[in-house]
Formats: structure tokens, C-alpha cells, sequence
């Protein structure tokens, strides 16, 4: 099984929703779709708009495969269950996020841990078919990362007041 997450960020990622929905309906493997608040809804996949911390594990241990945004708290999730996942993070020219934060986490795990990031959606497929897992824990190695990642969610918290994102007021 694929699950696919994008978050709970209020800006949908109708890009990576639709282009796994395509792929979906290529392949002869399950694909599960949390899809936040993107407009667009899956023909191939079963989907779902949210799931609690629980469920979002169970899904994480039971697929082959996560294609994920780059958002810090389901990495730091998908590292510490030391799961497969494709990096697709969102991008600001797409209106998938107010910056483009989500390319800086991709290129770092990129870099030090060799984890697959899709910066072209037409490049998605390619990557699922010919995905190896790699290993990427918290160990030594990668503690800078799990601190970026950690800090990023601090930001994120120290910059939230009743469930709004205050960062593009602070800019």
C-alpha cells in the first residue's frame, strides 16, 4: 500500500493529490490519500480529509511507501517509526504554502541522508516504480536534521495563536 499525507496546513496541495490519483489509477497496488484541505478528490484512491496522531501511525506501518509533503511534524513522525517515505514538499509559486520552508527540510534530508525528493511532480512516478528504502533514523548521523526538524515545529508553535499560522503576518 501508498498512503499519501499532506497535512493539515490550510492551503490545499491539489498538485501532489491529483498527480497520485493519476498514478493510482496506473498501478495494481493500494493508495490511501489523507488530503487535508485540497479541493481536489481522488477517483483511484480511497482518501480522507484528517485522521488522528493513532490512525496516521497505523497507516504509516502499514504502507510500502509514504509520499509526504515536507512538513516537520509528520518527518520527524516518519523518521522516528523508521519508514520509507518521497519527499514532495510544497511549494510557495503554487500557492501550496506561504514560503518555501518545506524545499530547506527536503534539500537537508536530502543531502545528509539521501531521501528521495520530487521537486517535479512529473518525476513522482518514476520514483514510486523505482523506490529503494532508505534507513533514516535519529541516529548520530542525522541528529542535525531531527534538531532542524524540532526547531522548525518550535517556530511553528512559538508563531500559532488559536490555530491560525501567524508567520506571514511576522514577514
Amino acid at each position: 500500500m501508498i498512503f499519501v499525507t499532506v497535512g493539515l496546513h490550510y492551503q490545499g496541495f491539489d498538485r501532489l493529490i491529483r498527480k497520485m490519483d493519476e498514478i493510482a489509477g496506473k498501478i495494481d497496488e493500494e493508495v490511501i490519500m489523507q488530503v487535508g484541505s485540497t479541493k481536489y478528490r481522488p477517483v483511484h484512491a480511497k482518501y480522507f480529509e484528517s485522521n488522528d496522531d493513532e490512525g496516521m501511525t497505523e497507516l504509516f506501518m502499514a504502507a510500502r511507501i509514504t509520499v509526504t509533503q515536507a512538513g516537520s511534524g509528520t518527518l520527524l513522525d516518519l523518521i522516528r517509526l523508521k519508514r520509507p517515505f518521497i519527499l514532495v514538499p510544497r511549494l510557495k509559486k503554487f500557492s501550496e504554502h506561504i514560503d518555501d520552508q518545506q524545499i530547506e527540510l527536503a534539500q537537508a534530508l536530502s543531502e545528509s541522508s539521501h531521501v528521495v525528493s520530487i521537486y517535479d511532480i512529473n518525476e513522482l512516478e518514476d520514483a514510486i516504480t523505482n523506490f529503494r528504502p532508505v534507513q533514516v533514523s535519529g541516529n548520530e548521523k542525522n541528529q542535525d536534521i531531527v534538531q532542524f526538524l524540532k526547531n522548525a515545529i518550535d517556530g511553528f508553535q512559538l508563531n500559532t495563536a488559536g490555530g491560525k499560522d501567524l508567520t506571514e503576518n511576522n514577514r
